[in-house]
């Protein structure tokens, strides 16, 4: 038995792209579909990183009582680098004015999803997008629902937002994995443990054994991450061990240790794929691109395409004018290659290569010593890291 549903806008992926994008897209009376092969459970219950530009919070505040990330997610007005056993702070508002929050990608999926269901979205689980047509004059999505039976999706426009394994992407670009890649030949080693901040804004510190981040989670949960071989296996080490790599990482400071929960190996890679959109058919977030987690760009940079892309599609499918949806991948394409660099530099600059040398390595204490040194190096990495303007929504 077959299913076919009709909307306007068919979004594949109920993570912060999908989401947003339908919750901007029903405030000028665009209805659509979000469809996920993850169940609710499942998406709101994988705990992932968040930090949140100022832009992402004020877009976020649109959800009204449904968003939390000014209550319950933290302000943090500026970073620390460490480097040569010295710690460096960088002040945003003084810098640039303004602020970045703390607030688990989790968290953020938490109020969506809540928002979306209180204003009734067609919102989907457990829905496998099988493929995407674009063949006649508007696409369609065949999917299967948790029960085997086969669902057909009519739009007007088909989103991908389904993440960097996305089905949606190989529509767009004619191949699953065609796009622009750099692997990185390192990874973080990160744990979750229960324990007391041991800083109160987040740590990025370079030390000859390799890079660590101190991050927090909540007053009795904290995130920290320490460089270790791609191929590194997170349950090798023990608890002691673990926490004798982080503290050598970062001199200076006594980190709070308490029993570790979780732990787990993230591999550095970026991504751009060759092409954002094709006729009816556009990807967003990490469908679109990828980035390391160095820079504090991934769902920032989800949200700022979903801006441009709700733009585009109030004005095709509200006014038939085609010029912003012509002009989207363009438009989204100089934001993404600005963060992918500003990541690029940040990991760069921080992280100690397997290969490098003591040239190498002295000559990165001699970029951090330029960053720090100078107000214009100083204002460049808070201009970047909390974020560069959203064009209006």
């Amino acid at each position: 038995m077959t299913t076919t549903v009709r909307t306007r806008v068919a979004i594949v992926g109920a993570g912060p792209a999908g989401l947003l994008l339908s919750h901007l897209l029903a405030e000028s009376g665009i209805e659509s579909v979000v469809v996920d092969v993850r169940t609710r459970e499942q998406i709101e219950s994988t705990i992932r990183a968040g930090i949140l530009e100022q832009g992402t919070v004020d877009v976020l505040d649109s959800l009204g009582e449904f968003s939390r990330a000014r209550t319950v997610g933290s302000r943090h007005d500026g970073i620390e680098l460490r480097f040569a056993g010295d710690g460096h702070r960088i002040d945003f508002p003084s810098l640039v004015g303004r602020s970045v929050w703390l607030y688990p990608q989790h968290e953020v999926l938490k109020d969506l999803i809540a928002a979306r269901l209180a204003a009734g979205q067609d919102l989907r689980f457990g829905i496998t997008v099988d493929r995407v047509d674009d063949d006649g004059d508007l696409p369609r999505v065949h999917a299967t629902d948790a029960d085997g039976a086969e669902l057909v999706i009519d739009a007007d426009f088909v989103v991908g937002a389904d993440g960097s394994r996305s089905v949606v992407r190989a529509a767009v670009t004619g191949s699953s994995t065609g796009g622009y890649f750099r692997e990185y030949p390192f990874a973080w080693f990160g744990i979750l443990t229960e324990a007391p901040p041991s800083a109160h804004e987040l740590i990025y510190s370079n030390s000859p054994d390799g890079f660590a981040l101190i991050s927090q989670r909540s007053a009795t949960v904290q995130r920290m991450y320490f460089q270790c071989d791609p191929d590194a296996d997170p349950n090798a080490l023990s608890e002691a061990e673990v926490w004798e790599a982080l503290q050598k990482r970062v001199p200076g400071t006594t980190l709070i240790e308490g029993p570790i929960f979780q732990r787990d190996v993230l591999r550095f890679r970026s991504f751009v794929a060759h092409e954002l959109r094709k006729g009816r058919l556009a990807i967003v977030g990490d469908a679109a691109h990828t980035v390391p987690p160095t820079g504090a760009k991934g769902m920032n940079l989800a949200v700022a395409d979903v801006i441009l892309l709700n733009r585009a599609l109030q004005a095709l499918l509200l006014e038939d004018d085609a010029r912003l949806i012509d002009g989207f991948a363009d438009a989204a394409l100089q934001r993404i290659w600005k963060a992918q660099h500003f990541s690029w530099w940040m990991t760069s600059m921080l992280h100690v290569a397997p290969d490098a040398s003591d040239f190498d390595k002295l000559r990165q204490v001699g970029e951090l010593r330029s960053v720090v040194e100078s107000e214009a190096g100083q204002t460049y990495l808070a201009e970047a890291y909390t974020g560069w303007p959203f064009p209006a929504v």
